[in-house]
């Protein structure tokens, strides 16, 4: 794989952990229970943390690393707000399953770019970044199914 390819991987995952995010940051905002919000802002600076390392990643490959997320996880964003408001009140339960599904296509697009061949650096940062993007995903829906619908 050219470095090129090697950005590109990088730069879409970048897209992935901004919109992950965004999306903890905005359900922070949302939920009612304080233990919950800050569990959310953690993640929402964990994805922070993780873009910001693969931003590091890109530059070291040559390119000029995303600095936002994708046009998908806008339209899911926007789809979130619409479906909210058409759904007021639906409680930190609804906020924690399309957490849930984000990390759901977090994971997915790590599995993509794990089947790529990567340098042996990328490789290893990113089944790190991959398992706590499976530790987030098993929390929120630890957190999902404990809290009433």
């Amino acid at each position: 794989m050219n470095d090129r390819d090697v950005i590109g991987v990088l730069n879409d995952l970048i897209e992935t952990s901004k919109d992950g995010e965004y999306g903890f940051a905005k359900s922070a905002e949302r939920v009612d229970a304080p233990a919950l919000k800050e569990t959310l802002q953690r993640r929402a600076a964990d994805c922070a943390r993780g873009a910001a390392e693969l931003q590091t990643l890109v530059v070291r490959f040559g390119g000029k690393p995303e600095e936002g997320g994708s046009a998908a996880g806008a339209l899911h964003r926007g789809w979130v707000s619409i479906k909210e408001a058409l759904t007021p009140g639906s409680g930190d339960h609804a906020v924690l399953a399309e957490c849930e599904r984000g990390e759901d296509t977090a994971l997915a697009a790590y599995r993509k770019a794990l089947k790529e061949e990567l340098p042996a650096e990328v490789r290893q940062v990113l089944e790190r970044q991959m398992q706590g993007v499976q530790a987030n995903h098993d929390q929120i829906k630890a957190l999902r199914d404990s809290t009433p619908a």
